[in-house]
C-alpha cells in the first residue's frame, strides 16, 4: 500500500525513489493508492511489456492523478474498471426475481414480489450502497455518511497539494445534491452559490460567488475523486446530435451522499415525498447503471426538443436498448407507462428503425412484477438484478 502510514509512509518514499520497488511480490500483485506515485503507471506499462501474462497487477486508488508525470496512456496494456457502491441486489436488499436479461429477452414471468414499505425504501436510500453500512440502522448510516462527506470535502480542497476554498467546494456539492436527477447547467451551480444566505452585501458576493471557471475546476476535482456520475443523453438515431449535444444528468455516485451533503434525514424525506422522489430515482439509476455495466452496456437519459423525457435508457453493446420510467408510488404507474408509449409513437412517426427491446416502469411500492396489457413491464426495484 503506497499510502500506508506505517513507518512514516516508507512505501511511498521508496516508490518515489525507485517505482520498480512497488512491484516486488507474487502475482497477482496489488498496489493500493498508486496515484500518490504516478510514475507507477508507466512502470506498470514497462512490466507488462516485459512479461505479457495477463492479470499480474491490480492498481487501486481513490482518485485519478493529473497526467503530469505520466507518459503512457495505458492503451492495450491496462484496463480501467470503476468500482461503484453496491446495488440493492449486491447488498441483499433485492430478491433478484427479475433480471435485466429477462426484460431484454422478453422472458419475464408475472410474479408476486411482496410488499415494500416506504420506510424501507427511505432507509435504503439514506444508507446507500456502502458495504460497511449494510447492517446499520438508518440513524447510524446518516451519521456515517455525513462523516464520509466531511472527509471527502477535505480531500477535494487539497487534491494535488493545491489549496481550494472549502466553503465554495461545499456549495458546489450542495448544488449538485440539490439538483440530483435533473439536468443542471454549470450556470445553475453558479447561481446556486448566491441563493443560500445571500444578504446582498458586496462582501458576501466577493467572497462566496463562484465563477464559471471555478465551478468547472471544482467539478473536475470531484470527478477525479469519483464523486460524480454522468448519465449522458440518448437518441435512437446513432448519428443524431442529441447524443452529444444534450446535457447529462449529473448524479453524485450514491444518493446517500446527496442527502448527507444537504443534511436531509429519513424524517425529512418521509414528510416530503415529492422531494424523496428525486433521490429514489437516483437510487434506481445507480442500480441500473451497475446492471448495465455487468452486460457491457451503458445507462442514458432522454429528453427531446419538446422537453419530453424518459428517466433512463439502457443500451447494450449489441445496440439493443430498453427504456425505463421510475416512479415511487403505484398510483403513478399508468402515467409513466403512457409517457413511454407516447414517446415511442413519436419515434416511430419519425421513422424509428431500432425498436426498443422493452418498455418498463420501475416502481418502489409495487408488490408484483408483471406485464401490462399495453406491453409495458412493471418491476419493483427491490426485485431487480443484473
Amino acid at each position: 500500500m503506497v499510502a500506508d502510514p506505517k513507518g512514516m509512509f516508507n512505501n511511498r518514499k521508496m516508490a518515489r525513489i525507485d517505482p520498480i520497488l512497488a512491484f516486488e511480490g507474487a502475482a497477482p500483485h496489488l498496489i493500493d493508492e498508486w496515484q500518490d506515485v504516478p510514475e507507477i503507471w508507466d512502470t506498470t506499462k514497462f512490466k507488462v511489456d516485459e512479461n505479457q501474462e495477463m492479470g499480474r497487477y491490480i492498481l487501486t486508488g481513490s482518485s485519478t492523478p493529473h497526467t503530469k508525470g505520466i507518459y503512457h496512456t495505458g492503451a492495450a496494456r491496462i484496463g480501467v474498471l470503476r468500482i461503484r457502491t453496491m446495488s440493492l441486489y449486491e447488498s441483499g436488499d433485492s430478491d433478484g426475481a427479475v433480471s435485466i436479461m429477462d426484460l431484454f429477452q422478453n422472458k419475464m414471468q408475472a410474479k408476486i414480489t411482496g410488499e415494500v414499505s416506504l420506510d424501507r425504501l427511505i432507509h435504503l436510500t439514506v444508507r446507500g450502497g456502502w458495504p460497511a453500512l449494510i447492517n446499520h440502522t438508518t440513524q447510524a448510516a446518516e451519521i456515517a455518511v455525513k462523516g464520509y462527506v466531511e472527509r471527502l470535502i477535505d480531500d477535494a480542497v487539497s487534491l494535488d497539494g493545491k489549496t481550494r476554498n472549502k466553503a465554495k467546494m461545499t456549495r458546489v456539492l450542495r448544488s449538485l445534491a440539490r439538483n440530483e436527477s435533473t439536468l443542471a447547467k454549470t450556470a445553475s451551480i453558479v447561481s446556486d452559490s448566491l441563493e443560500e444566505k445571500n444578504d446582498g452585501s458586496s462582501e458576501y458576493n466577493n467572497t462566496m460567488q463562484l465563477s464559471v471557471n471555478t465551478v468547472k475546476e471544482y467539478l473536475d476535482v470531484l470527478d477525479r475523486l469519483f464523486v460524480i456520475e454522468n448519465q449522458f443523453a440518448y437518441e435512437p438515431d446513432l448519428k443524431s446530435s442529441l447524443r452529444v449535444g444534450k446535457l447529462p444528468k449529473r448524479h453524485l455516485t450514491d444518493p446517500s451522499l446527496s442527502l448527507a451533503v444537504l443534511g436531509l434525514t429519513a424524517q425529512n424525506l418521509k414528510s416530503n415525498l415529492h422531494m424523496f422522489g428525486y433521490y429514489f430515482e437516483a437510487l434506481c439509476e445507480r442500480d441500473l447503471a451497475i446492471y448495465a455495466k455487468a452486460h457491457r452496456g451503458r445507462l442514458y437519459h432522454y429528453r427531446d426538443h419538446n422537453n419530453r423525457e424518459i428517466d433512463a435508457i439502457m443500451e447494450l453493446s449489441d445496440g439493443s436498448w430498453g427504456a425505463f420510467e421510475i416512479k415511487l408510488g403505484t398510483d403513478e404507474i399508468d402515467d409513466a407507462a403512457d409517457n413511454l408509449l407516447k414517446i415511442l409513437d413519436s419515434w416511430r412517426n419519425k421513422g424509428l428503425r431500432n425498436e426498443p427491446a422493452f418498455l418498463c416502469v420501475i416502481s418502489g411500492m409495487s408488490n408484483s412484477a408483471y406485464r401490462r396489457e399495453d406491453g409495458v413491464f412493471v418491476v419493483p426495484i427491490t426485485s431487480l438484478k443484473d
